[in-house]
Protein backbone atom coordinates (compact mmCIF):
# COMPACT_ATOMS: atom_id res chain seq x y z
CA UNK A 1 0.00 0.00 0.00
CA UNK A 2 1.36 3.17 -0.87
CA UNK A 3 1.85 5.49 2.46
CA UNK A 4 -0.26 8.72 2.98
CA UNK A 5 1.09 11.97 2.59
CA UNK A 6 2.24 13.27 5.95
CA UNK A 7 1.24 16.55 6.83
CA UNK A 8 2.37 18.29 9.94
CA UNK A 9 -0.21 20.37 11.67
CA UNK A 10 -1.57 22.20 14.99
CA UNK A 11 -4.88 22.49 15.46
CA UNK A 12 -5.63 26.58 16.44
CA UNK A 13 -3.00 27.79 13.34
CA UNK A 14 -4.52 29.27 10.90
CA UNK A 15 -2.57 28.59 8.34
CA UNK A 16 -2.77 24.63 9.17
CA UNK A 17 -6.93 25.15 9.02
CA UNK A 18 -6.73 26.65 5.81
CA UNK A 19 -4.44 23.75 4.16
CA UNK A 20 -6.87 20.73 6.19
CA UNK A 21 -9.84 22.49 4.41
CA UNK A 22 -8.73 22.15 1.56
CA UNK A 23 -7.03 18.91 1.81
CA UNK A 24 -10.46 17.73 3.11
CA UNK A 25 -12.12 19.52 0.24
CA UNK A 26 -10.04 17.99 -2.64
CA UNK A 27 -10.76 14.37 -0.58
CA UNK A 28 -6.67 13.74 -0.34
CA UNK A 29 -6.24 11.66 3.16
CA UNK A 30 -2.77 12.51 4.78
CA UNK A 31 -1.50 11.09 8.03
CA UNK A 32 -1.80 13.59 10.65
CA UNK A 33 0.74 14.67 12.86
CA UNK A 34 -0.34 17.17 15.42
CA UNK A 35 2.62 19.17 16.56
CA UNK A 36 3.39 20.85 19.78
CA UNK A 37 4.83 24.23 18.99
CA UNK A 38 7.04 24.33 22.29
CA UNK A 39 8.36 21.03 21.44
CA UNK A 40 8.71 20.49 17.47
CA UNK A 41 9.34 16.75 16.29
CA UNK A 42 12.70 16.86 14.81
CA UNK A 43 11.12 14.93 11.72
CA UNK A 44 9.36 17.95 11.43
CA UNK A 45 12.73 20.23 11.25
CA UNK A 46 14.30 18.20 8.94
CA UNK A 47 11.38 17.94 6.44
CA UNK A 48 11.50 21.87 6.71
CA UNK A 49 14.03 23.54 8.61
CA UNK A 50 11.59 27.00 9.19
CA UNK A 51 9.76 24.46 11.18
CA UNK A 52 6.74 25.99 10.92
CA UNK A 53 3.73 24.58 10.41
CA UNK A 54 1.84 23.29 8.05
CA UNK A 55 4.25 20.79 6.36
CA UNK A 56 3.37 18.37 3.94
CA UNK A 57 5.45 15.50 2.72
CA UNK A 58 4.19 13.80 -0.36
CA UNK A 59 4.68 10.10 -0.71
CA UNK A 60 7.58 10.78 -3.19
CA UNK A 61 9.48 12.65 -0.80
CA UNK A 62 8.42 16.10 -2.02
CA UNK A 63 7.76 19.03 0.94
CA UNK A 64 5.43 21.35 0.58
CA UNK A 65 6.05 24.42 3.53
CA UNK A 66 3.46 27.02 2.57
CA UNK A 67 -0.52 26.77 3.47
CA UNK A 68 -1.12 28.29 0.00
CA UNK A 69 1.01 26.00 -2.02
CA UNK A 70 -0.56 23.03 0.08
CA UNK A 71 -3.99 24.38 -0.85
CA UNK A 72 -3.16 25.03 -4.79
CA UNK A 73 -1.51 21.42 -4.74
CA UNK A 74 -4.51 20.12 -3.49
CA UNK A 75 -7.32 21.66 -5.29
CA UNK A 76 -5.19 20.93 -8.43
CA UNK A 77 -5.21 17.02 -7.51
CA UNK A 78 -9.28 17.25 -7.26
CA UNK A 79 -11.33 20.42 -7.07
CA UNK A 80 -15.35 19.35 -6.59
CA UNK A 81 -16.08 22.61 -5.46
CA UNK A 82 -14.50 24.69 -8.15
CA UNK A 83 -12.30 26.73 -5.67
CA UNK A 84 -9.48 27.51 -7.59
CA UNK A 85 -12.25 29.90 -9.89
CA UNK A 86 -11.88 31.88 -6.36
CA UNK A 87 -8.27 32.01 -6.83
CA UNK A 88 -7.85 36.09 -5.83
CA UNK A 89 -4.43 35.92 -4.84
CA UNK A 90 -4.07 40.39 -4.51
CA UNK A 91 -7.38 39.64 -2.20
CA UNK A 92 -5.21 36.74 0.06
CA UNK A 93 -1.98 38.76 -0.49
CA UNK A 94 -3.15 41.84 1.41
CA UNK A 95 -4.68 38.95 4.50
CA UNK A 96 -1.61 37.58 4.56
CA UNK A 97 0.52 40.76 4.65
CA UNK A 98 -0.83 43.70 6.06
CA UNK A 99 -4.11 42.71 7.89
CA UNK A 100 -2.01 39.59 9.58
CA UNK A 101 0.97 42.54 11.04
CA UNK A 102 -2.24 44.16 12.91
CA UNK A 103 -3.60 40.87 13.82
CA UNK A 104 -0.76 39.97 15.53
CA UNK A 105 -0.28 43.17 17.31
CA UNK A 106 -3.80 43.59 18.53
CA UNK A 107 -3.85 39.79 19.42
CA UNK A 108 -0.38 39.93 21.34
CA UNK A 109 0.87 43.46 21.83
CA UNK A 110 3.42 42.55 24.77
CA UNK A 111 4.41 40.34 22.14
CA UNK A 112 5.79 43.44 19.80
CA UNK A 113 6.55 45.94 22.46
CA UNK A 114 3.10 47.48 21.84
CA UNK A 115 1.53 49.75 25.06
CA UNK A 116 -1.78 48.28 23.55
CA UNK A 117 -3.12 47.33 20.84
CA UNK A 118 -6.29 49.33 19.90
CA UNK A 119 -4.52 50.83 17.17
CA UNK A 120 -3.47 48.07 15.24
CA UNK A 121 -6.97 46.66 15.84
CA UNK A 122 -8.39 49.87 13.87
CA UNK A 123 -6.41 49.25 10.63
CA UNK A 124 -7.34 45.68 10.65
CA UNK A 125 -10.92 46.83 10.80
CA UNK A 126 -10.36 49.19 8.12
CA UNK A 127 -9.35 46.22 5.97
CA UNK A 128 -12.39 44.30 6.88
CA UNK A 129 -14.42 47.15 4.94
CA UNK A 130 -14.25 46.20 1.57
CA UNK A 131 -14.48 42.73 2.55
CA UNK A 132 -17.96 44.25 3.33
CA UNK A 133 -18.31 45.52 0.56
CA UNK A 134 -17.72 42.93 -1.84
CA UNK A 135 -20.08 41.15 -0.28
CA UNK A 136 -23.18 43.26 -1.07
CA UNK A 137 -22.75 41.52 -4.26
CA UNK A 138 -22.26 38.07 -3.35
CA UNK A 139 -22.62 35.82 -0.35
CA UNK A 140 -18.95 34.54 -0.99
CA UNK A 141 -15.65 37.04 -1.85
CA UNK A 142 -15.97 36.02 -5.44
CA UNK A 143 -19.18 34.95 -6.09
CA UNK A 144 -21.83 32.89 -5.48
CA UNK A 145 -20.28 29.98 -3.72
CA UNK A 146 -17.45 29.51 -1.00
CA UNK A 147 -13.39 29.37 -2.45
CA UNK A 148 -9.91 29.71 -2.14
CA UNK A 149 -10.19 32.93 -1.41
CA UNK A 150 -12.93 32.57 1.31
CA UNK A 151 -11.03 29.88 3.00
CA UNK A 152 -7.95 31.10 2.72
CA UNK A 153 -9.14 34.53 4.95
CA UNK A 154 -11.68 33.19 7.19
CA UNK A 155 -9.31 31.50 9.99
CA UNK A 156 -7.46 34.54 9.98
CA UNK A 157 -10.57 36.86 10.39
CA UNK A 158 -11.93 34.09 12.90
CA UNK A 159 -9.01 34.95 14.73
CA UNK A 160 -9.33 38.79 14.52
CA UNK A 161 -13.24 38.38 15.58
CA UNK A 162 -12.26 36.37 18.78
CA UNK A 163 -10.07 38.57 20.17
CA UNK A 164 -13.70 40.45 21.44
CA UNK A 165 -16.07 39.06 20.50
CA UNK A 166 -18.75 41.19 21.82
CA UNK A 167 -16.48 44.54 20.32
CA UNK A 168 -16.65 42.51 16.97
CA UNK A 169 -19.86 41.90 17.28
CA UNK A 170 -20.89 45.62 17.66
CA UNK A 171 -19.02 46.76 14.14
CA UNK A 172 -21.34 47.55 11.19
CA UNK A 173 -20.14 44.65 9.51
CA UNK A 174 -23.82 42.66 8.87
CA UNK A 175 -22.43 40.82 6.32
CA UNK A 176 -18.76 39.92 6.72
CA UNK A 177 -20.13 38.89 10.25
CA UNK A 178 -22.95 36.11 8.36
CA UNK A 179 -20.41 34.92 6.26
CA UNK A 180 -17.74 34.29 9.22
CA UNK A 181 -20.49 32.57 11.09
CA UNK A 182 -21.71 30.76 8.16
CA UNK A 183 -17.64 29.40 7.55
CA UNK A 184 -17.97 28.63 11.52
CA UNK A 185 -21.01 26.93 11.18
CA UNK A 186 -19.75 24.80 8.63
CA UNK A 187 -19.61 20.50 8.41
CA UNK A 188 -16.38 21.30 6.89
CA UNK A 189 -15.15 23.63 9.28
CA UNK A 190 -15.97 20.85 11.95
CA UNK A 191 -14.67 18.20 10.27
CA UNK A 192 -10.97 19.57 10.54
CA UNK A 193 -11.09 20.79 14.07
CA UNK A 194 -11.02 17.66 16.02
CA UNK A 195 -8.45 17.63 18.66
CA UNK A 196 -5.42 14.94 18.47
CA UNK A 197 -2.33 14.32 20.99
CA UNK A 198 0.90 15.75 19.69
CA UNK A 199 2.24 13.46 17.38
CA UNK A 200 5.45 11.24 18.45
CA UNK A 201 7.38 8.73 16.71
CA UNK A 202 6.12 5.59 18.38
CA UNK A 203 2.70 6.38 17.96
CA UNK A 204 0.26 4.44 15.69
CA UNK A 205 -0.54 6.79 12.19
CA UNK A 206 -3.89 8.79 12.14
CA UNK A 207 -5.46 8.98 9.12
CA UNK A 208 -6.76 12.18 8.61
CA UNK A 209 -9.41 12.77 5.58
CA UNK A 210 -13.11 12.38 4.52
Amino acid sequence: MTALPVLYSFRRCPYAMRARMALWTAEIAVELREVKLAAKPPELIEASPKATVPVLVLSDGTVIDESLAIMRWALAQNDPEHWLAGDDAALIGRNDGTFKHHLDRAKYPGRYQEEDGTDHRAAALALLHPLEARLENAPFLCGDTRSLTDIALFPFIRQFAHIDPEWFAAQPLPRLQAWLEQHKASDLFASIMPKFVPWKADHAPIRFGP
